[in-house]
């Protein structure tokens, strides 16, 4: 199955962050929990780049400006983080532009901010029903 590996990776970024969370708890700056998952993804191996930078072009190619996402997973899995007391649909649109501008298929958007972890996963496809 096409998505099996990334699921994968998906559960351990999810499982590794419920960790943190479950030790750090809420209440700290989003620079903290992005240190923490990227230490402890680090520590099972993976590769992980933290404020990842994307371009965004205009249609002739023009480039219009960079954002960085806040971590870059085994090379194809971003994950945007929030240390809010909700996801808001403004987290949303910014981890889909991520992914757009990319070109990008999976993205997780995980809210350290609350007393309950929130993780959203998000995929672009060109697939259409």
């Amino acid at each position: 199955m096409k998505y099996e590996h990334i699921n994968q990776l998906c559960d351990l970024v999810r499982e590794t962050s419920f960790a943190i969370h479950r030790y750090l708890r809420h209440g700290h700056l989003e620079k903290i929990y992005e240190n923490a998952l990227a230490h402890r993804l680090r520590q099972q191996r993976l590769e992980v780049t933290q404020q990842y930078p994307l371009s965004v072009h205009d249609e002739d190619g023009t480039l219009l400006g960079e954002f960085y996402a806040d971590l870059f997973v085994d090379k194809r899995l971003v994950v945007e983080l929030k240390a809010v007391r909700t996801i808001a649909d403004e987290h949303v649109a910014q981890l889909l532009g991520y992914l757009r501008s990319g070109r990008l298929e999976t993205g997780l958007l995980i809210n350290f901010g609350s007393p309950v972890l929130q993780v959203k996963k998000y995929l672009m496809s060109d697939f259409v029903a």
